[in-house]
């Protein structure tokens, strides 16, 4: 009898998870997946039968429901809002997604408005060669309160009587890697100060605007800011500061018709990831700034393995920044976008297992994933 009832709160376990999942995914894409969901369930009411008869059963229903929780997140094709005379402004244009998205959303036929660090980086200088005379190069660093004002003004001129229709804070910053107890508190620092201090004044100062136009607020996150990725303390607390305030801004601006939206991105080779001199300078820098005796414990190995593995992570990284920019453009066209977008391979797969699964196979993945180390910090060494 006991059997029985084990039995029987497993396979109940595991149906939740199939129609609780397949439910989640469904509402959070706005998608019309009743026929799905009924086809699903068909088919598992088969495999139900077989579940009481062997454990062949058991294994298809779990197949089935993991299965079903990553289908049902893709979305039928609808057709978008129209991007005649709308306006959206993208920070972080002079490399990687945000250089890509102005090109793309150009192309689509918005009015785009590109920040750039400087005027005549590569980047600007490719924008202005590749796109139509409908975008406009503006000077900003996010950290600098004087140049996001100047930057709101001329945006407000360009607008006239018009709202902006579209926000994508794209800018930001991994200034370093290392274990949390190794990273510099400058490290902390400058993340903050550029992926949350920076966006989250980008966004207050450009909301007026997008509460006129009842627009739309598109945030480039990270998984990292949800899940403990080694190495990526610094860079993930940020992270995971600014999707608070972003979910928290969701929730205030719906009285105002305002739609705001998350993406979060696998690894895609943009910034410094192909530039091996920066991650010489980085591991350099931050063997010459640790005390001694933190550098002891740890020792050299320790650190240039950590070194190699970011370089082998990010020489590994897909260059196709296409999900991430198409998803950019769903989250500013769909007439019911969704709340979060997961782009690029595997990202989707990685939350099922965070969600889901118990806590030391989630932190195995993590760990298989991204960063696989070996070497034993020098101090514990000598205990084994």
């Amino acid at each position: 009898m006991k059997e029985f009832a084990l039995s029987f709160w497993i396979y109940m376990g595991v149906m939740s998870v199939f129609v609780g999942g397949a439910l989640r995914k469904s509402l959070a894409a706005h998608i019309r997946a009743a026929a799905t969901i009924v086809a699903w369930l068909g088919v598992t009411v088969l495999v139900e039968r077989l579940y009481w008869l062997s454990l062949l059963g058991f294994l298809l229903v779990a197949v089935l429901a993991a299965a079903c929780c990553l289908y049902a997140g893709r979305s039928a094709p609808v057709l978008g809002l129209p991007t005649d005379s709308k306006v959206v402004f993208i920070t972080g244009c002079d490399s990687g997604f945000g250089n890509a998205a102005a090109r793309h959303l150009d192309s689509l036929g918005f009015e785009v408005i590109a920040s750039v660090l400087h005027l005549d980086s590569p980047g600007a200088v490719e924008l202005l060669c590749c796109c139509s005379s409908n975008l406009t190069l503006v000077q900003m660093d996010i950290t600098q309160p004087k140049d996001v004002q100047k930057a709101f003004s001329r945006t407000k001129a360009k607008l006239g009587l018009r709202g902006l229709w579209g926000l994508v804070n794209n800018a930001g910053v991994c200034v370093s890697f290392g274990d949390a107890e190794l990273s510099l508190m400058t490290t902390y620092r400058g993340c903050m100060e550029v992926n949350f201090f920076g966006t989250l004044n980008v966004t207050k100062t450009f909301l007026p605007l997008l509460r006129r136009a009842r627009g739309r607020i598109v945030t480039i996150s990270s998984p990292s800011g949800e899940q403990p990725f080694p190495s990526l303390a610094a860079y993930g607390a940020s992270k995971a500061a600014l999707n608070l305030v972003i979910n928290t801004l969701r929730h205030e601006l719906q009285p105002w018709g305002v739609e705001v939206s998350l993406i979060l991105p696998s690894a895609f080779r943009t910034g410094q990831c192909s530039n091996s001199e920066y991650w010489e300078q980085q591991h350099k820098h931050l063997i010459e700034s640790l005390t001694p005796g933190l550098l002891e414990e740890y020792g050299e190995e320790y650190l240039l393995e950590t070194k190699e593995l970011f370089q082998l992570h990010a020489s590994r990284a897909s260059e196709d920044l296409s999900p991430v920019i198409s998803t950019i453009a769903d989250a500013l066209t769909s007439p019911q976008p969704k709340v979060r977008y997961y782009a690029g391979p595997g990202v989707q797969l990685m939350y099922f297992i965070h969600t889901y699964l118990p806590t030391f196979f989630s932190d195995k993945f993590l760990q298989r994933l991204f960063v696989k180390k070996k070497v034993v910090p020098q101090a514990l060494r000598k205990t084994m």
